[in-house]
Protein backbone atom coordinates (compact mmCIF):
# COMPACT_ATOMS: atom_id res chain seq x y z
CA UNK A 1 0.00 0.00 0.00
CA UNK A 2 1.18 3.52 -0.77
CA UNK A 3 0.53 6.37 1.60
CA UNK A 4 -1.55 8.97 -0.17
CA UNK A 5 0.13 12.34 -0.58
CA UNK A 6 -3.13 14.22 -0.24
CA UNK A 7 -3.31 15.95 3.15
CA UNK A 8 -6.89 15.96 4.47
CA UNK A 9 -6.11 18.80 6.90
CA UNK A 10 -5.49 22.42 6.07
CA UNK A 11 -2.27 24.03 7.29
CA UNK A 12 -4.19 25.75 10.09
CA UNK A 13 -5.83 22.52 11.20
CA UNK A 14 -2.35 21.00 11.40
CA UNK A 15 -1.34 23.92 13.63
CA UNK A 16 -4.07 22.98 16.09
CA UNK A 17 -3.02 19.34 16.09
CA UNK A 18 0.64 20.18 16.62
CA UNK A 19 -0.23 22.30 19.64
CA UNK A 20 -2.68 19.74 21.00
CA UNK A 21 -0.15 16.89 20.96
CA UNK A 22 2.71 18.96 22.41
CA UNK A 23 4.01 18.32 25.92
CA UNK A 24 3.35 21.89 27.20
CA UNK A 25 -0.38 21.28 26.68
CA UNK A 26 -0.27 18.16 28.83
CA UNK A 27 1.63 20.02 31.56
CA UNK A 28 -1.24 22.49 31.91
CA UNK A 29 -3.27 19.74 33.57
CA UNK A 30 -1.13 20.32 36.68
CA UNK A 31 -1.10 24.11 36.59
CA UNK A 32 -3.45 26.12 38.78
CA UNK A 33 -6.10 28.28 37.16
CA UNK A 34 -7.48 29.95 40.33
CA UNK A 35 -8.38 27.41 42.98
CA UNK A 36 -5.78 24.99 44.43
CA UNK A 37 -5.55 21.62 42.72
CA UNK A 38 -7.02 18.88 44.91
CA UNK A 39 -7.48 15.17 44.31
CA UNK A 40 -10.92 14.39 42.90
CA UNK A 41 -11.75 18.08 42.57
CA UNK A 42 -13.81 19.50 39.71
CA UNK A 43 -12.32 23.00 39.82
CA UNK A 44 -10.76 24.07 36.56
CA UNK A 45 -7.06 23.73 35.79
CA UNK A 46 -5.09 25.77 33.26
CA UNK A 47 -5.68 22.91 30.79
CA UNK A 48 -9.46 22.81 31.11
CA UNK A 49 -9.55 26.61 30.90
CA UNK A 50 -7.54 26.48 27.67
CA UNK A 51 -9.82 23.84 26.17
CA UNK A 52 -12.82 26.00 27.03
CA UNK A 53 -11.28 29.12 25.49
CA UNK A 54 -10.40 27.11 22.39
CA UNK A 55 -13.97 25.82 22.16
CA UNK A 56 -15.48 29.30 22.47
CA UNK A 57 -13.01 30.75 19.96
CA UNK A 58 -13.74 28.04 17.42
CA UNK A 59 -17.48 28.56 17.93
CA UNK A 60 -17.32 32.28 17.20
CA UNK A 61 -15.16 31.49 14.17
CA UNK A 62 -17.85 29.12 12.87
CA UNK A 63 -20.51 31.77 13.46
CA UNK A 64 -18.54 34.44 11.60
CA UNK A 65 -17.46 32.28 8.66
CA UNK A 66 -20.60 30.18 8.13
CA UNK A 67 -23.44 32.38 9.30
CA UNK A 68 -22.06 35.86 8.67
CA UNK A 69 -19.99 34.95 5.58
CA UNK A 70 -16.84 36.65 6.82
CA UNK A 71 -13.94 36.32 4.36
CA UNK A 72 -16.29 34.54 1.95
CA UNK A 73 -13.92 35.37 -0.89
CA UNK A 74 -11.33 32.99 0.63
CA UNK A 75 -11.77 29.40 -0.50
CA UNK A 76 -11.25 27.69 2.86
CA UNK A 77 -12.42 30.44 5.22
CA UNK A 78 -15.08 28.21 6.79
CA UNK A 79 -12.35 25.80 7.87
CA UNK A 80 -9.42 28.15 8.37
CA UNK A 81 -10.95 30.84 10.59
CA UNK A 82 -12.34 28.38 13.17
CA UNK A 83 -9.07 26.40 13.07
CA UNK A 84 -6.86 29.44 13.72
CA UNK A 85 -9.11 30.59 16.55
CA UNK A 86 -9.17 27.11 18.11
CA UNK A 87 -5.36 26.96 17.92
CA UNK A 88 -4.66 30.28 19.57
CA UNK A 89 -7.33 29.62 22.19
CA UNK A 90 -5.64 26.35 23.11
CA UNK A 91 -2.14 27.85 23.08
CA UNK A 92 -2.74 31.22 24.73
CA UNK A 93 -1.68 30.19 28.26
CA UNK A 94 1.13 27.76 27.44
CA UNK A 95 3.86 30.11 28.62
CA UNK A 96 2.35 30.89 31.99
CA UNK A 97 4.33 29.64 35.00
CA UNK A 98 2.91 27.44 37.79
CA UNK A 99 0.64 28.66 40.60
CA UNK A 100 -1.81 30.70 38.56
CA UNK A 101 -1.34 34.22 37.28
CA UNK A 102 0.54 35.14 40.43
CA UNK A 103 3.42 33.08 39.06
CA UNK A 104 4.18 35.86 36.58
CA UNK A 105 4.24 38.40 39.38
CA UNK A 106 6.53 36.17 41.46
CA UNK A 107 9.05 35.96 38.61
CA UNK A 108 9.00 39.72 38.00
CA UNK A 109 9.37 40.44 41.71
CA UNK A 110 12.40 38.15 42.00
CA UNK A 111 14.14 40.16 39.29
CA UNK A 112 13.22 43.46 40.92
CA UNK A 113 14.63 42.21 44.24
CA UNK A 114 17.81 41.05 42.49
CA UNK A 115 18.05 43.95 40.07
CA UNK A 116 21.83 44.10 40.35
CA UNK A 117 22.09 41.04 38.08
CA UNK A 118 20.49 43.13 35.31
CA UNK A 119 23.28 45.71 35.58
CA UNK A 120 25.11 44.61 32.46
CA UNK A 121 26.21 46.99 29.73
CA UNK A 122 25.18 44.50 27.05
CA UNK A 123 21.54 44.57 28.18
CA UNK A 124 19.36 47.19 26.50
CA UNK A 125 16.44 48.76 28.44
CA UNK A 126 14.07 46.45 26.56
CA UNK A 127 16.11 43.40 27.50
CA UNK A 128 16.01 44.36 31.18
CA UNK A 129 12.28 45.05 31.01
CA UNK A 130 11.68 41.58 29.55
CA UNK A 131 12.51 40.26 33.02
CA UNK A 132 11.37 43.09 35.30
CA UNK A 133 7.94 42.85 33.65
CA UNK A 134 7.91 39.15 32.84
CA UNK A 135 4.98 38.17 30.60
CA UNK A 136 3.52 34.70 30.12
CA UNK A 137 2.14 35.79 26.73
CA UNK A 138 5.66 36.49 25.49
CA UNK A 139 6.85 33.17 26.91
CA UNK A 140 4.11 31.40 24.93
CA UNK A 141 5.49 32.73 21.66
CA UNK A 142 9.02 31.75 22.69
CA UNK A 143 7.89 28.28 23.70
CA UNK A 144 6.21 27.58 20.37
CA UNK A 145 8.94 29.05 18.16
CA UNK A 146 12.17 28.22 20.00
CA UNK A 147 11.75 25.69 22.80
CA UNK A 148 9.81 22.85 21.16
CA UNK A 149 11.90 20.60 18.96
CA UNK A 150 10.68 18.77 15.87
CA UNK A 151 13.50 18.48 13.32
CA UNK A 152 14.58 22.06 12.72
CA UNK A 153 14.98 25.38 14.53
CA UNK A 154 11.40 26.58 14.04
CA UNK A 155 9.82 25.13 17.17
CA UNK A 156 6.46 23.60 16.38
CA UNK A 157 6.73 25.19 12.92
CA UNK A 158 3.30 26.82 13.01
CA UNK A 159 1.98 29.01 10.21
CA UNK A 160 2.68 32.71 10.35
CA UNK A 161 -1.07 33.39 10.49
CA UNK A 162 -1.48 31.35 13.67
CA UNK A 163 1.61 32.93 15.23
CA UNK A 164 0.46 36.44 14.32
CA UNK A 165 -2.99 35.81 15.81
CA UNK A 166 -1.39 34.36 18.95
CA UNK A 167 0.46 37.60 19.75
CA UNK A 168 -2.01 39.28 22.09
CA UNK A 169 0.22 42.29 22.77
CA UNK A 170 2.24 43.11 19.62
CA UNK A 171 4.66 45.43 21.37
CA UNK A 172 8.06 45.25 23.04
CA UNK A 173 8.63 45.67 26.76
CA UNK A 174 10.04 49.20 26.31
CA UNK A 175 7.07 50.42 24.23
CA UNK A 176 4.12 49.62 26.50
CA UNK A 177 1.08 51.93 26.29
CA UNK A 178 -1.32 51.43 29.20
CA UNK A 179 -4.04 53.40 27.36
CA UNK A 180 -4.28 50.89 24.49
CA UNK A 181 -5.65 47.42 25.23
CA UNK A 182 -3.37 45.79 22.63
CA UNK A 183 -0.24 47.49 23.97
CA UNK A 184 -0.78 47.55 27.73
CA UNK A 185 1.70 44.67 28.11
CA UNK A 186 4.44 43.24 25.94
CA UNK A 187 3.80 40.18 23.84
CA UNK A 188 7.31 39.14 22.82
CA UNK A 189 10.80 39.13 24.26
CA UNK A 190 13.80 40.68 22.55
CA UNK A 191 15.00 37.16 21.79
CA UNK A 192 11.98 36.66 19.50
CA UNK A 193 11.80 40.19 18.10
CA UNK A 194 13.22 39.14 14.72
CA UNK A 195 10.54 36.44 14.41
CA UNK A 196 7.75 38.91 15.16
CA UNK A 197 9.09 41.51 12.76
CA UNK A 198 9.26 38.90 10.00
CA UNK A 199 5.67 37.75 10.69
CA UNK A 200 3.92 41.12 10.47
CA UNK A 201 4.53 41.88 6.77
CA UNK A 202 3.72 38.30 5.77
CA UNK A 203 0.18 38.64 7.12
CA UNK A 204 -0.36 42.26 6.11
CA UNK A 205 -0.07 43.81 9.56
CA UNK A 206 1.71 47.06 10.32
CA UNK A 207 4.40 46.89 12.98
CA UNK A 208 2.73 46.78 16.37
CA UNK A 209 -0.75 46.04 14.98
CA UNK A 210 -2.85 43.28 16.53
CA UNK A 211 -4.26 40.57 14.28
CA UNK A 212 -8.09 40.84 13.92
CA UNK A 213 -8.66 37.29 15.20
CA UNK A 214 -6.71 38.06 18.36
CA UNK A 215 -9.51 40.39 19.47
CA UNK A 216 -11.89 37.45 19.38
CA UNK A 217 -9.56 35.14 21.30
CA UNK A 218 -9.09 37.83 23.97
CA UNK A 219 -12.87 38.12 24.35
CA UNK A 220 -13.30 34.35 24.61
CA UNK A 221 -10.58 34.21 27.27
CA UNK A 222 -12.32 36.97 29.27
CA UNK A 223 -15.68 35.22 29.02
CA UNK A 224 -14.26 31.81 29.96
CA UNK A 225 -12.32 32.82 33.05
CA UNK A 226 -14.94 35.29 34.31
CA UNK A 227 -18.04 33.14 33.95
CA UNK A 228 -16.37 29.85 34.81
CA UNK A 229 -14.51 31.22 37.83
CA UNK A 230 -17.93 32.27 39.12
CA UNK A 231 -19.23 28.75 38.54
CA UNK A 232 -16.22 27.26 40.33
CA UNK A 233 -16.74 29.62 43.28
CA UNK A 234 -20.27 28.26 43.70
CA UNK A 235 -19.04 24.69 43.30
CA UNK A 236 -16.52 25.40 46.07
CA UNK A 237 -19.30 26.65 48.34
CA UNK A 238 -17.96 30.21 48.54
CA UNK A 239 -21.38 31.56 47.57
CA UNK A 240 -24.62 30.18 46.15
CA UNK A 241 -26.46 30.50 42.86
CA UNK A 242 -28.92 32.85 44.52
CA UNK A 243 -26.07 34.91 45.97
CA UNK A 244 -24.61 35.26 42.49
CA UNK A 245 -27.85 36.51 40.94
CA UNK A 246 -28.46 38.89 43.83
CA UNK A 247 -24.98 40.36 43.44
CA UNK A 248 -25.38 40.83 39.67
CA UNK A 249 -28.79 42.44 39.98
CA UNK A 250 -27.46 44.81 42.63
CA UNK A 251 -24.44 45.79 40.54
CA UNK A 252 -26.00 45.83 37.06
CA UNK A 253 -29.74 45.48 37.57
CA UNK A 254 -30.60 48.09 34.93
CA UNK A 255 -28.51 46.41 32.24
CA UNK A 256 -30.67 44.58 29.65
CA UNK A 257 -28.16 41.75 29.08
CA UNK A 258 -27.77 41.12 32.81
CA UNK A 259 -31.53 41.21 33.30
CA UNK A 260 -32.15 38.72 30.51
CA UNK A 261 -29.49 36.27 31.72
CA UNK A 262 -30.59 36.41 35.35
CA UNK A 263 -34.28 36.08 34.45
CA UNK A 264 -33.71 33.05 32.25
CA UNK A 265 -31.51 31.37 34.87
CA UNK A 266 -34.00 32.10 37.65
CA UNK A 267 -36.94 30.65 35.69
CA UNK A 268 -35.04 27.41 35.10
CA UNK A 269 -33.98 27.38 38.75
CA UNK A 270 -37.66 27.48 39.77
CA UNK A 271 -38.38 24.54 37.47
CA UNK A 272 -35.50 22.55 38.97
CA UNK A 273 -36.89 23.15 42.47
CA UNK A 274 -39.79 20.88 41.62
CA UNK A 275 -37.39 17.99 41.03
CA UNK A 276 -36.14 15.71 43.86
CA UNK A 277 -32.74 17.41 44.09
CA UNK A 278 -30.59 18.00 47.14
CA UNK A 279 -29.67 21.63 47.93
CA UNK A 280 -26.17 20.99 46.59
CA UNK A 281 -27.47 19.47 43.36
CA UNK A 282 -29.94 22.33 42.91
CA UNK A 283 -27.19 24.85 43.41
CA UNK A 284 -24.89 23.12 40.91
CA UNK A 285 -27.44 22.61 38.15
CA UNK A 286 -28.79 26.13 38.52
CA UNK A 287 -25.29 27.56 38.21
CA UNK A 288 -24.67 25.41 35.15
CA UNK A 289 -27.78 26.92 33.59
CA UNK A 290 -26.55 30.40 34.46
CA UNK A 291 -23.19 29.59 32.84
CA UNK A 292 -24.91 28.48 29.63
CA UNK A 293 -27.09 31.60 29.49
CA UNK A 294 -24.27 34.00 30.33
CA UNK A 295 -21.79 32.53 27.83
CA UNK A 296 -24.43 32.36 25.10
CA UNK A 297 -25.36 36.01 25.55
CA UNK A 298 -21.78 37.24 25.78
CA UNK A 299 -20.64 35.25 22.74
CA UNK A 300 -23.46 36.74 20.70
CA UNK A 301 -22.55 40.31 21.61
CA UNK A 302 -18.88 39.61 20.89
CA UNK A 303 -19.65 38.46 17.33
CA UNK A 304 -21.96 41.44 16.77
CA UNK A 305 -19.42 43.91 18.14
CA UNK A 306 -16.61 42.40 16.08
CA UNK A 307 -18.60 42.89 12.88
CA UNK A 308 -19.67 46.40 13.90
CA UNK A 309 -16.14 47.53 14.79
CA UNK A 310 -14.28 45.58 12.12
CA UNK A 311 -13.11 48.66 10.23
CA UNK A 312 -11.72 50.14 13.45
CA UNK A 313 -9.95 46.86 14.18
CA UNK A 314 -8.25 46.44 10.82
CA UNK A 315 -7.25 50.11 10.76
CA UNK A 316 -5.84 49.94 14.31
CA UNK A 317 -8.27 52.50 15.72
CA UNK A 318 -9.87 50.39 18.45
CA UNK A 319 -8.24 50.96 21.84
CA UNK A 320 -10.72 49.05 24.04
CA UNK A 321 -11.37 45.35 24.18
CA UNK A 322 -14.36 44.02 22.24
CA UNK A 323 -16.25 43.32 25.46
CA UNK A 324 -15.55 46.75 26.92
CA UNK A 325 -17.24 48.39 23.95
CA UNK A 326 -20.09 45.85 23.74
CA UNK A 327 -23.52 45.53 25.39
CA UNK A 328 -22.06 42.68 27.50
CA UNK A 329 -19.72 45.01 29.38
CA UNK A 330 -21.92 45.52 32.46
CA UNK A 331 -22.59 41.81 32.99
CA UNK A 332 -18.94 40.90 32.60
CA UNK A 333 -17.72 43.64 34.93
CA UNK A 334 -20.28 42.72 37.58
CA UNK A 335 -19.16 39.08 37.43
CA UNK A 336 -15.51 40.14 37.71
CA UNK A 337 -16.33 42.19 40.79
CA UNK A 338 -18.12 39.23 42.35
CA UNK A 339 -15.13 37.00 41.64
CA UNK A 340 -12.73 39.49 43.21
CA UNK A 341 -14.80 39.73 46.37
CA UNK A 342 -15.86 36.13 46.83
CA UNK A 343 -13.30 33.95 45.02
CA UNK A 344 -9.91 35.56 44.52
CA UNK A 345 -9.63 36.72 48.13
CA UNK A 346 -10.52 33.34 49.63
CA UNK A 347 -7.83 31.97 51.93
CA UNK A 348 -7.32 28.85 49.76
CA UNK A 349 -6.51 31.04 46.74
CA UNK A 350 -4.27 33.35 48.77
CA UNK A 351 -2.46 30.31 50.14
CA UNK A 352 -1.68 29.15 46.60
CA UNK A 353 -0.27 32.60 45.86
CA UNK A 354 1.90 32.57 48.98
CA UNK A 355 3.18 29.07 48.24
CA UNK A 356 3.82 30.06 44.64
CA UNK A 357 5.94 33.04 45.62
CA UNK A 358 7.98 31.00 48.10
CA UNK A 359 8.60 28.08 45.74
CA UNK A 360 9.26 30.14 42.60
CA UNK A 361 11.68 32.45 44.42
CA UNK A 362 13.49 29.50 45.97
CA UNK A 363 13.82 27.76 42.61
CA UNK A 364 15.03 30.94 40.90
CA UNK A 365 17.67 31.34 43.62
CA UNK A 366 18.81 27.76 43.01
CA UNK A 367 18.86 27.95 39.22
CA UNK A 368 20.71 31.27 39.23
CA UNK A 369 23.30 29.83 41.58
CA UNK A 370 23.78 26.81 39.33
CA UNK A 371 23.86 28.76 36.07
CA UNK A 372 26.40 31.37 37.19
CA UNK A 373 28.70 29.25 39.35
CA UNK A 374 30.85 27.89 36.52
CA UNK A 375 34.59 27.71 36.08
CA UNK A 376 34.77 29.94 33.02
CA UNK A 377 32.28 32.85 33.19
CA UNK A 378 32.64 33.40 29.44
CA UNK A 379 31.84 29.76 28.57
CA UNK A 380 28.30 28.63 29.47
CA UNK A 381 29.28 24.99 28.89
CA UNK A 382 32.15 24.98 31.35
CA UNK A 383 31.95 22.84 34.48
CA UNK A 384 30.18 24.11 37.58
CA UNK A 385 32.36 25.22 40.48
CA UNK A 386 30.63 23.09 43.14
CA UNK A 387 28.95 19.68 43.19
CA UNK A 388 25.69 21.32 44.31
CA UNK A 389 25.77 23.77 41.40
CA UNK A 390 26.44 20.87 39.04
CA UNK A 391 23.57 18.86 40.50
CA UNK A 392 21.06 21.70 40.19
CA UNK A 393 22.24 22.64 36.70
CA UNK A 394 21.66 19.09 35.46
CA UNK A 395 18.07 19.31 36.72
CA UNK A 396 17.38 22.06 34.19
CA UNK A 397 15.73 20.74 31.03
CA UNK A 398 18.31 19.50 28.53
CA UNK A 399 16.39 21.21 25.75
CA UNK A 400 16.50 24.58 27.50
CA UNK A 401 20.21 24.14 28.26
CA UNK A 402 20.84 23.38 24.58
CA UNK A 403 19.22 26.68 23.56
CA UNK A 404 21.21 28.50 26.26
CA UNK A 405 24.60 27.15 25.18
CA UNK A 406 23.99 27.15 21.42
CA UNK A 407 26.63 29.10 19.47
CA UNK A 408 23.79 30.25 17.20
CA UNK A 409 22.05 32.06 20.06
CA UNK A 410 22.63 35.76 19.24
CA UNK A 411 21.58 37.21 22.59
CA UNK A 412 24.11 38.58 25.14
CA UNK A 413 25.36 35.97 27.58
CA UNK A 414 23.74 37.63 30.60
CA UNK A 415 20.38 37.73 28.79
CA UNK A 416 20.70 34.03 27.98
CA UNK A 417 21.49 33.23 31.63
CA UNK A 418 18.42 35.13 32.79
CA UNK A 419 16.25 33.52 30.16
CA UNK A 420 17.36 30.02 31.09
CA UNK A 421 15.91 30.66 34.55
CA UNK A 422 12.55 31.87 33.20
CA UNK A 423 12.36 29.11 30.59
CA UNK A 424 12.74 26.48 33.29
CA UNK A 425 10.34 28.06 35.76
CA UNK A 426 7.64 28.67 33.15
CA UNK A 427 7.78 25.09 31.92
CA UNK A 428 7.15 23.58 35.35
CA UNK A 429 3.88 22.27 36.74
CA UNK A 430 2.72 23.09 40.26
CA UNK A 431 3.53 19.62 41.56
CA UNK A 432 6.95 19.43 39.92
CA UNK A 433 7.90 22.88 41.23
CA UNK A 434 6.99 21.84 44.77
CA UNK A 435 8.91 18.57 44.47
CA UNK A 436 12.02 20.17 42.97
CA UNK A 437 12.05 22.95 45.56
CA UNK A 438 12.00 20.36 48.32
CA UNK A 439 14.64 18.27 46.53
CA UNK A 440 17.05 21.22 46.34
CA UNK A 441 16.59 22.02 50.02
CA UNK A 442 17.29 18.41 50.95
CA UNK A 443 20.39 18.50 48.74
CA UNK A 444 21.71 21.38 50.83
CA UNK A 445 20.64 24.50 48.94
CA UNK A 446 19.42 27.34 51.15
CA UNK A 447 17.18 29.78 49.27
CA UNK A 448 16.75 33.35 50.40
CA UNK A 449 13.41 34.40 51.87
CA UNK A 450 12.22 37.49 50.05
CA UNK A 451 8.49 37.07 49.40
Amino acid sequence: WQIANAQPRTAFERDYDRVLFSSPVRRMADKTQVFPLERGDTARTRLTHSFEVSNLARSVGIDLSFNRKMAAECANACRDIPAILATIGLAHDLGNPPFGHQGEMAIARWFSQNEQILDDEQLSPAMRNDFLHFEGNAQTLRLLTKLQLINDSFGLNLTVASLAALIKYPTASDQIDKNHVARKKHGFFQSERDIVESIWPQVGLAAGQRHPLTWLMEACDDIAYTVLDAEDAVKKGLLSFSDTLAFLEHEAGDDPVTQAVCQAAREEHQAYRREPLSPSELNDISMQTFRIRAIGSLMSVVANTFCKRFDDIVNDRLKQSLLDCSPGCSLLNALKKSNRQHAYQHRSVLRVELTGFEVIHGLMDAFWYAITHRQDPADPQSNRTTPLAGYIYKRISENYRRVFTSPDNPMPLRYRELQLVTDMISGMTDRYALQLHEEFIQAGFKPQTHI
